[in-house]
């Protein structure tokens, strides 16, 4: 006969089992992750240790006791203990108190898994985040990792330029509205219809922690959305992620018609019930958690399309854009030869001056593209958002018939060429002046390849091609001329090679490949140039010498100073401008990988404590080149 004791102790195994299976079906029943990051190199915590137990503490208890109840999370351990852990857990700002309770309760089991003994680490699921760390990162601004994953569908050829801009209209609309969300909340949602421009609704999300100021958190917005050519060109579907924000975008909608405002009004008695079971079924999943090195997740990822929402008023903007042509021929006294201010790959420039008195400068392009109107005006309007004080500003553009102008801010100093190549202009530019060009256009050149909303590779950067205005300031100009009229490219290809002889990077002149460093290539081109005061393909002495080759022998025997415009020889930084041909050199590497980023450039620039690695050999073709007929 079995006692009632050891009825009662089988009675609470058979319970514990019971539990335990639960347990573990519902931890292996979860989705699979969105991505993850374990931080290696910050170090490792050991089993026994005071920070696993701190971690585990914080993570099963004491961060899902210290929400604001509108689904963001943030607790620390002990303020005594050296061995302090940090978290944080956002939930996605549509999202109920009990889904997102689930979702990171969900995260602490995934990211102990994902990430075992590592002592910093972020996890980002379908609907939330966890961080943990061992620093303080409560109100601190994180622009990477970054993250992101697409969609397996593709915008329609026809529809690219549209959608393009479509999209970045709508997240620079919710990027704003995001920041400006409050202490409590920094979520927004939204929608472009469909309309004449694309043929699909468009759904969009921008979200950061609550913790970061307006500022950051726009900051960090702008930060993302500039890898979305990047990572999600063509697609229609994308989401970007770091610790402190993220984008989300589809053409079907992936968020809950609930507001932030509704969960937040309801949210305290869901989370307190939400809590409570959290409280107890955590810590004992948690710990077994930690000893399993496996799982098996099955990827959930919604479907469906609703065509739902605002009409796009973004068609506004290419009304506010557009010139009228009978205006622009008034203002440039009929493009008249008086009025012309230069000429250039895709057509000539024009001086003008408009009713109010405002001067310009009109690009009158040449009639043989083939770019259609639509296509025109989309790449137009994108191009038209990239704002920076070392470009020149993009006003608007005219589209009647045949004729098609941009339309761009008038710079009085023309370009820089006309400066530096000129014997007597020349002088009128000392090292101060020039470093104050080359730090400029390199911080413009920044903007375009991972600042703005948009990545821009250039193509075709050049002397030419840099615009001085009243206060001698570097404007590039010319920026997005590639991605308008080289039709041909696809993803860093092109058939049909254009650019300016001598600037042309090797991979772009030999197999049509460019990339951002190939407009680093370009860049310590101009460099020299600045810094020589000669041109690019100037010959020199008996052995008909290139810039880069006379510049190259003169490094490498130790004689760099022979490189320098002799204005600059008596009065001048000498260590400034010989590290700054160590970096023209260090841009102008035959091999890619070796070519610093324009973010190592603007460093190795502004910090001159900063030591420099030694530069390889520049490709030495010119002769080759001017051989097999390659021109600009």
């Amino acid at each position: 006969m079995v006692s009632s004791s050891s009825h009662s102790l089988l009675s609470l195994i058979t319970l514990l089992i019971i539990t335990i299976n639960l347990n573990t079906q519902l931890i292996f029943a979860q989705p699979r992750y969105l991505s993850k990051f374990c931080f290696p190199n910050e170090g490792n915590y050991t089993t026994n240790s005071t920070y696993r137990t701190n971690l585990n503490s914080l993570l099963s208890t004491s961060l899902l006791s210290n929400g604001n109840g509108h689904g963001f999370y943030s607790s620390s351990s002990s303020q005594n203990d050296v061995e302090r852990v940090y978290a944080i857990g956002l939930c996605r700002g549509d999202i109920n108190p009990d889904a997102c309770g689930s979702c990171l309760s969900n995260s602490t089991i995934s990211i102990a898994q994902a990430c075992p003994n590592q002592k910093v680490a972020v996890l980002w699921r379908d609907v939330c985040m966890l961080r943990y760390s061992n620093r303080s990162i409560r109100g601190f601004m994180e622009a990477g990792p970054i993250f992101y994953t697409t969609s397996s569908g593709n915008v329609s050829s026809s529809d690219v330029g549209g959608f393009n801009w479509q999209l970045m209209t709508l997240l620079e609309r919710l990027r704003g509205e995001a920041a400006a969300g409050g202490d409590l909340v920094k979520f927004a949602v939204g929608n472009v219809s469909k309309n004449n421009v694309i043929s699909q609704t468009i759904y969009g999300l921008a979200q950061c922690t609550p913790d970061l100021t307006e500022s950051d958190c726009n900051n960090c917005l702008v930060s993302i959305a500039g890898d979305i050519p990047q990572c999600c060109y063509g697609k229609l579907g994308g989401r970007l992620g770091t610790p402190s924000c993220s984008l989300r975008f589809d053409v079907y909608k992936f968020f809950n018609d609930t507001t932030a405002d509704t969960t937040i009004t309801r949210g305290k008695k869901s989370t307190m019930s939400a809590r409570t079971v959290i409280l107890i079924v955590v810590p004992s999943v948690f710990g077994m958690v930690l000893t399993i090195s496996t799982w098996i997740h099955a990827m959930l990822r919604e479907t469906g399309e609703e065509v739902l929402g605002e009409e796009a008023d973004e068609i506004r903007s290419a009304e506010a854009l557009q010139f009228d042509f009978a205006s622009i021929r008034v203002a440039t006294n009929n493009f008249s030869e008086e009025n012309k201010l230069g000429w250039g790959g895709f057509g000539d420039v024009y001086r003008g001056t408009l009713l109010n008195g405002e001067d310009i400068a009109v690009k009158r392009l040449s009639t043989d593209s083939a770019l259609g109107d639509l296509e025109f005006k989309n790449e137009v309007l994108l191009v038209a958002r990239l704002q920076h004080r070392n470009l020149v500003r993009l006003l608007g553009f005219c589209l009647e018939g045949n004729e098609r102008l941009l339309v761009y801010e008038f710079v009085p100093n023309a370009s820089l060429d006309q400066f530096i190549f000129d014997p007597i202009k020349c002088a009128n530019l000392d090292w101060e002046s020039r470093y104050k060009i080359i730090v400029g256009i390199g911080r413009g050149l920044l903007y375009l390849h991972e600042d703005s909303c948009l990545r821009i590779i250039h193509c075709d950067l050049k002397v030419s091609n840099i615009l001085l205005d009243a206060e001698m300031n570097a404007k590039i100009s010319d920026f997005g001329m590639t991605k308008l009229f080289m039709l041909d490219q696809r993803q860093g290809e092109t058939n049909r090679v254009v650019g300016t002889y001598g600037y042309m990077a090797p991979e772009y002149v030999m197999r049509g490949y460019f990339y951002d460093k190939s407009d680093v290539y370009c860049f310590g081109v101009l460099v020299l140039e600045i810094i020589s005061g000669q041109k690019i393909c100037s010959s020199r002495h008996e052995e008909n010498e290139d810039l880069l080759s006379y510049a190259w022998k003169n490094w490498k025997e130790g004689t760099a100073s022979n490189i320098i415009d002799p204005t600059l020889r008596t009065g001048s930084r000498s260590d400034e401008i010989m590290r700054c041909i160590q970096i023209g050199l260090l841009c102008v590497q035959q091999t890619i990988a070796e070519r610093p980023t324009m973010a190592s450039v603007i460093l190795m620039l502004t910090s001159s404590s900063l030591s420099l690695p030694e530069p390889s050999q520049p490709p030495l073709f010119m002769i080759e080149l001017e051989m097999s007929g390659v021109v600009g």
